[in-house]
């Protein structure tokens, strides 16, 4: 006699009634990780620069899922338009159970940005740090907060890099090239993604006893339109041999912002193809 399925463990993944902010939500990988977690039943606030982005993604998101979406504009690295947000957010989702710390920044001058290291601008260096880890300790700090004040806990995710745990192969970027210009990994990047896993471990057990779980989620090297040099190296230090899809690190999400990793804190998951094995 064939046993019945059991959907306990499936429903652990249920984020129905949870309001969720992606930050950086209009990236790569932001859209992904706003449908998933619509698709998961969350309700979803998508955070980026751009407010008009926000709010049309936002529409597409309601349009697809019937859940709720907001478009919220806001410079993470400014402490006045990070409480603007959240309490934007508070309104319109009713509270905020999930946060995905996401956004991060790469530059607008991109020749600034890929500078050799022994002639890097400081203030190129402190502009990318304002975002990267200035703005992740505001948006966590705001929310923290928040999910304090409701008293229900909560499920932060901050997003960090294969290159804030691993040292960047500079062999992979020879014959690379972007709008014109040889790119590289600059150290400002790494340095700013290794402080994420810092501050992640630091919250987890600083907000333990509020039931607030803070969780790393580590991508590597995700396809974006590098060229077929950078992509051939890359892939060739990967067990599986290739990059990553961006829709291959959204399972990652769902399962740290779900009740099916609810014990897990602390934490730094690495979505790689094995790179960090060898």
């Amino acid at each position: 006699m064939c046993c019945s399925v059991n959907s306990h463990y499936r429903d652990l993944f249920d984020l129905g009634g949870k309001a969720a902010i992606v930050t950086g939500g209009l990236g790569i990988l932001g859209r992904g990780f706003c449908r998933g977690l619509t698709e998961f039943g969350a309700n979803v606030a998508v955070v980026d620069l751009d407010g008009d982005a926000c709010a049309r993604f936002a529409a597409e998101l309601e349009e697809e899922s019937g859940l709720k979406a907001v478009g919220v504009a806001c410079d993470i690295a400014d402490r006045d338009s990070v409480e603007a947000m959240v309490a934007q957010v508070v309104r319109t989702l009713g509270g905020v159970h999930v946060l995905h710390n996401n956004a991060a920044s790469k530059s607008a001058d991109l020749d600034d940005f890929f500078a050799p290291f022994e002639t890097y601008s400081l203030d190129e260096w402190r502009r990318i740090m304002s975002v990267n880890i200035d703005g992740m300790f505001l948006v966590a700090q705001s929310v923290g907060r928040q999910m304090i004040s409701q008293r229900a806990g909560g499920s932060i995710i901050q997003t960090s890099s294969i290159y804030g745990i691993r040292g960047s192969d500079k062999r992979i970027y020879e014959g690379s090239f972007y709008l014109g210009r040889q790119i590289s990994n600059p150290g400002v990047y790494s340095t700013s993604k290794a402080a994420v896993v810092g501050l992640t471990k630091y919250l987890a057990a600083y907000w333990a006893d509020q039931g607030i779980r803070v969780n790393t989620l580590t991508p590597a090297g995700v396809e974006s339109g590098q060229n077929e040099t950078f992509k051939a190296r890359y892939s060739a230090r990967v067990p599986l041999g290739r990059m990553a899809r961006a829709d291959e690190v959204v399972g990652a999400l769902i399962y740290l912002a779900s009740d099916a990793s609810s014990y897990v804190t602390g934490q730094n998951i690495i979505v790689d193809g094995g790179l960090s094995a060898w």
